[in-house]
């Protein structure tokens, strides 16, 4: 068998010239970059490359610590990374607490490995099991997580990822909890 007869080479249009980089066919064409870090397959559409927003929260809401990852990592790979990133918190009085005493989360989060490594911290889980019927009562609580996503997802610049650069997003989730901290701390007083 012969082969198969290569076609020749097809004329691109010229570039004009945009900004820092070139508008070719309708895309941005940049040399070198093609995707952001943290940017991994969407497990909702896998057509598309998508990131996570982790979040711990305080029994208000107020956000404690937040992470970035790529769409396609699992929630509870997270969860320790997350939880080392809590800052001190002072109370009434006494010493600082590094970490909460009590850890409400959802299905995501049922293994028996973090729910053993919780309670060597200190740290009583919460956590739904999976395979039980709803109706356990934890999501009396666990709505004031969903809530802080909102305020978080009210910016325009995280409901949407436009930066291709997962240091500048890391940023602007961290900005966007300090103006949620800020405005917290305004309807408190």
């Amino acid at each position: 068998m012969a082969p198969p007869a290569r076609r020749p080479a097809q004329r691109v249009a010229p570039c004009r010239s945009v900004g820092p980089g070139r508008l070719c066919r309708g895309r941005l064409a940049r040399p070198g970059v093609e995707r952001g870090d943290h940017v991994g397959a969407s497990p909702v559409d896998r057509a598309r490359p998508g990131s996570k927003h982790h979040l711990i929260v305080d029994r208000h809401g107020t956000p404690l610590a937040v992470t970035l990852t790529g769409g396609n990592r699992h929630d509870v790979t997270q969860l320790l990374p997350l939880l080392d990133t809590v800052p001190p918190i002072r109370g009434l009085r006494g010493r600082p607490r590094r970490r909460p005493r009590r850890l409400y989360a959802d299905r995501d989060y049922d293994f028996d490995k973090y729910r053993r490594l919780l309670w060597k911290r200190g740290i009583k889980p919460m956590i739904a099991r999976r395979g039980v019927a709803h109706g356990s009562g934890l999501g009396k609580v666990r709505w004031v997580v969903e809530r802080a996503f909102a305020w978080l997802h009210q910016f325009k610049r995280l409901r949407i990822r436009y930066e291709r650069r997962a240091d500048i997003h890391q940023g602007l989730l961290e900005l966007a909890c300090s103006l949620i901290c800020l405005r917290r701390l305004r309807t408190s007083f």
